[in-house]
């Protein structure tokens, strides 16, 4: 198994969470989950314990220091390592309002809250992957410019900030073994909810954009997020995994 023995931390508790988490069980890791809605962590460990796995859960707020520092260091100690994390909440996103007719507060709450929870939760896990010599700090993220006629206020902002952020994590934590890499995709299909507005519209939007034809899903999220977490990535680092299907050549 690609993650046998690995101790992940999956910040978040919804459905790409579920999906990174149930691979990483699938994959050998023991894995914890933290978020703020214990419902969603049952639900994401219900699916972890029937992809034959084990989830530990925590109530947690991302955006509290002292909370985020303290988890980690129970982990940490209860497992005796951590080797693997992702920050995955929620971000808070207004979409659909041009942005000359949004407020400053529905702009910047996606920023705020990507840099903020990203900063706080790879500072926490980093400390002890930096005293074991080795870690991953895996990230995720959107792709390429804002599609035309659709309004996604700060969403792409807090993506490129978090990836300015990713740069310079990854050339600190280089020197002491641990890797930091983004998983980046240009929409996924099956993690829209059914009773979207649009679904089948926007689904096919994403689809007719690739080379492929199709979009990337919820299991190829957790596949990837398996690969770069493990040691078959060990030259990944300060980098991006592309996911688009070919929506966004490099």
């Amino acid at each position: 198994m690609l993650l046998g023995n690995k101790v992940a931390v999956i910040y978040g508790g919804g459905v790409i969470s579920e999906a990174v988490a149930t691979a990483f069980a699938r994959e050998g890791a023991r894995v914890f989950l933290a978020g703020r809605n214990q419902a969603r962590l049952d639900v994401v460990a219900g699916a972890v314990g029937a992809a034959g796995g084990r989830a530990e859960t925590a109530v947690l707020d991302a955006l509290d220091e002292r909370a985020v520092d303290a988890h980690a260091d129970a982990v940490a100690a209860a497992a005796g390592s951590i080797d693997v994390s992702m920050n995955l909440i929620s971000l808070g996103d207004v979409q659909g309002i041009p942005l000359v007719d949004m407020t400053l507060a529905d702009f910047e709450q996606p920023v705020l809250t990507a840099l903020r929870s990203t900063f706080l939760t790879s500072r926490a896990v980093a400390r002890h992957m930096i005293r074991r010599g080795g870690g991953v700090v895996l990230m995720f993220g959107g792709y390429g410019d804002p599609p035309r006629g659709y309004h996604i206020g700060g969403l792409q902002v807090a993506f490129q900030a978090v990836e300015a952020f990713r740069r310079n994590l990854a050339a600190e934590l280089g020197p002491h073994g641990v890797r930091v890499v983004t998983l980046q995709t240009s929409g996924i299909v099956d993690s829209i909810p059914a009773d979207f507005d649009g679904r089948d519209a926007l689904a096919a939007q994403f689809a007719s954009a690739t080379m492929l034809g199709r979009a990337a899903t919820l299991a190829d999220v957790g596949n990837m997020a398996c690969f770069a977490a493990s040691d078959w990535a060990r030259t990944l680092t300060a980098t991006a995994i592309n996911m688009t299907c070919g929506a966004r050549p490099d």
